[in-house]
């Protein structure tokens, strides 16, 4: 099972690594979730993934329901500094 990681919570210059259990690979892509049964509607908890665990991790959310949105790190970055405008 993958571990939770906020994007948020990287405060040094290093790339994020994937939230994929023993994946020690850079992060690409932000995959934005929430357990309708326990967070609000708007709480978006979110999990990192390289390149080759993207879909696994996507599917995994996916199925049960909790996947929100897939977007590029970059992207995620991007947009939480125009909100924090």
């Amino acid at each position: 099972m993958p571990h939770n990681v906020s994007v948020s919570d990287e405060t040094s210059d290093e790339t994020p690594v994937c939230s994929a259990k023993g994946c020690r690979a850079d992060a690409v892509w932000v995959l934005a979730w929430n357990n309708p049964k326990i967070h609000t509607p708007e709480r978006r908890k979110t999990w990192l993934a390289c390149e080759e665990h993207r879909e696994h991790l996507s599917q995994f959310l996916g199925v049960r329901g909790f996947l929100k949105d897939v977007v590029t790190l970059a992207e995620w970055r991007s947009a939480g500094s125009a909100a924090d405008r």
